[in-house]
């Protein structure tokens, strides 16, 4: 049976599933919220920005740090992809 997560989280079974597989509780409460609405289809194909293979590094830099990704000025361009990925 799946744990109750309280008013935040409006899709609990997503919620564990998301956290089960390594997602932040912030990244887990953000997709299940969004499957669990209505107006919301986070599973069809996202918005019009290219993957971040095509950004320049600088470009995922400045990503990173609107994020506030820890350490971002020590990674490589690899490296900021899968942190910006994981957040």
């Amino acid at each position: 049976m799946t744990k109750d997560h309280g008013p935040s989280v409006k899709d609990d079974e997503t919620y564990e599933a998301l956290r089960e597989d390594g997602a932040s509780k912030q990244k887990a409460a953000r997709i299940a919220n969004a499957q669990a609405s209505d107006s919301q289809s986070p599973s069809k194909s996202g918005g019009r920005a290219p993957p971040y293979e095509e950004w320049t590094k600088d470009e995922l830099y400045a990503r990173a740090r609107e994020l506030d990704v820890d350490g971002r000025s020590d990674m490589d361009k690899d490296a900021l992809i899968k942190a910006l990925r994981n957040t």
